[in-house]
């Protein structure tokens, strides 16, 4: 049991952390579940419904028990799951490998300001690194650098393939006990 100066404590560091303060950041972070998809119910789409049954059937048999039915939905839906989330972790690594980088470089307002200065003062303007020119051109090198621009994206999607995962072991043991 927290104690009176423990509860307080925890109040005052809970009003320290409201999230982002910006209107920029309110944005950003209110599209966080969006961006891959992946937080979205495979049974949302009638295709994905389809594809859901189907795999389903396949895995329970022939019977027409709705307990092992509904099992098989649940092992079903898990691996539907983990590969929806392996083609995503596919997608990310071959988008990096043709364009050199997952996303296109932003230009921070910061940024802005220090190259318009630069330009206001005669400097010369420094040249944008182009992420596609420093890709080697040999594979697996080019997989492999690849692979390690895109690293912290691809930790983010593992989350989701654990836990795709353990529903996908948790459904099969109840199913064949």
């Amino acid at each position: 049991m927290a104690s009176e100066r423990q509860i307080a404590a925890n109040r005052r560091n809970a009003r320290k952390s409201t999230g982002p303060h910006s209107g920029a950041g309110r944005k950003r972070a209110s599209r966080n579940a969006y961006r891959h998809g992946l937080t979205l119910s495979i049974t949302s789409t009638a295709a994905f419904a389809k594809q859901l049954d189907k795999l389903a059937r396949k895995i329970a048999g022939n019977t027409d028990d709705a307990i092992t039915l509904e099992r098989a939905r649940e092992i079903a839906q898990a691996e539907l799951d983990l590969a929806r989330v392996r083609r995503a972790k596919v997608a990310v690594i071959e988008r990096a490998s043709a364009f050199g980088e997952l996303d296109p470089p932003q230009l921070a307002a910061t940024k802005m300001i220090r190259l318009l200065n630069a330009f206001d003062r005669g400097r010369p303007i420094p040249k944008p690194i182009d992420a596609l020119a420093t890709m080697p051109s040999q594979e697996p090198y080019r997989s492999a650098e690849a692979i390690r621009r895109v690293l912290p994206e691809l930790r983010r999607l593992d989350r989701y393939e654990r836990r795709a995962a353990a529903r996908r072991d948790q459904a099969g043991s109840k199913f064949f006990w």
